[in-house]
């Protein structure tokens, strides 16, 4: 029989749709990274919840609605950061389009998160997605962790 692993660091905390929560969701979880002593990576892992969190803003909350934020610290050394929205549509791939503007302040985001992040990807949620992102934060940490992938 296979035991789900545990997750003795979890911290949730929901945002309603307002320009102010990213700022609020940031400083959430720079108080998680200091309460679990995790000053490697991040800057990191704070620039992706940010990221993560503008997004669900701008694509992923409907009027009236908000966001939950989850950051879980696997006993692993991994650090799970996701941002469940309950909108509709597609996150995409980033894409690093020749065409694109280098001024826009559109599509860097997920191009941020994919850099930064060892992994990240999208999930169902009924309604919305969960947009995650994980970082090993101690014990096993890459030296070029950029070069993972989902």
């Amino acid at each position: 029989m296979n035991a789900e692993p545990q997750h003795p660091h979890t911290r949730e905390a929901f945002y309603r749709r307002d320009r102010r929560t990213v700022r609020l969701a940031r400083k959430f979880a720079q108080e998680a990274l200091t309460d679990w002593a995790l000053a490697e990576r991040s800057d990191d892992v704070l620039l992706c919840v940010s990221e993560l969190a503008t997004n669900a803003l701008l694509h992923g909350v409907p009027v009236g609605r908000g966001f939950v934020l989850r950051l879980t610290l696997h006993t692993d050394g991994v650090l799970r950061a996701e941002v469940h929205d309950s909108g509709p549509g597609e996150v995409r791939a980033p894409d690093a389009a020749p065409d694109a503007s280098p001024e826009s302040e559109h599509g860097r985001g997920l191009l941020l998160v994919a850099a930064l992040a060892d992994k990240w990807g999208v999930g169902e949620r009924n309604p919305g997605k969960i947009v995650w992102c994980e970082c090993a934060v101690s014990g096993g940490c890459r030296s070029s962790p950029r070069d993972l992938r989902p």
